[in-house]
């Protein structure tokens, strides 16, 4: 499938990508079941990075279960086309119409866990996620909308004041390494 020969492809930027594509290639191995949320120990996921033209912006959404400003993204849901799970998610969480990739390669990838939470009355246990990132480029004047069951705001946000608004401490990083990706592109 394309999405593994993708991450084959991926040039880890430090140990933590290293170890984490190494992690997500041997649980892709292991599991038939990696694109959906039927694994419930860890599973594909998809996040767009957005960014406006002239990238001093980037479009977040105050996700309701991290309580903190962050990308958009979602699961795969059986889909192996994970770019486009990205840009499918970035326009249902925002109300964006129109996003292009910057490029269509992976620019960041993570093992990312998640907490115990509850989703629409139902419980979901302790995973990961095994998650890929894209920049995505998006224009500021397009109006937003609120996908209440996910999210209780969507904004953009000075790329330089992204810190100020992220409660989730180890994101920050993987924004910052974006960011300078953003630069290089």
């Amino acid at each position: 499938m394309e999405y593994i020969e993708q991450i084959k492809r991926y040039k880890p930027i430090n140990e933590q990508e290293l170890k984490d594509k190494h992690l997500i290639l041997e649980c892709i191995n292991k599991y038939d079941d990696i694109l959906t949320r039927e694994n419930s120990l860890c599973h594909m996921t998809s996040s767009g990075f957005i960014v406006n033209k002239n990238r001093d912006k980037v479009l977040m959404i105050h996700h309701n279960i991290y309580n903190s400003w962050g990308w958009t993204g979602g699961h795969a849901d059986g889909d192996s086309d994970l770019l486009k799970v990205a840009i499918k998610e970035a326009k249902e969480e925002t109300g964006i119409k129109n996003v292009r990739p910057i490029t269509e390669e992976i620019c960041s990838i993570e093992v990312l866990p998640v907490n115990s939470h509850i989703k629409s009355g139902v419980f979901i246990p302790a995973h990961l996620h095994l998650s890929l990132a894209y920049i995505l480029e998006a224009d500021e004047k397009e109006d937003l909308f609120i996908k209440e069951d996910e999210n209780s705001g969507v904004k953009w946000i000075d790329i330089d004041k992204i810190e100020d608004n992220v409660r989730e401490i180890h994101m920050i990083s993987i924004y910052n390494k974006l960011i300078e990706k953003c630069k290089q592109i």
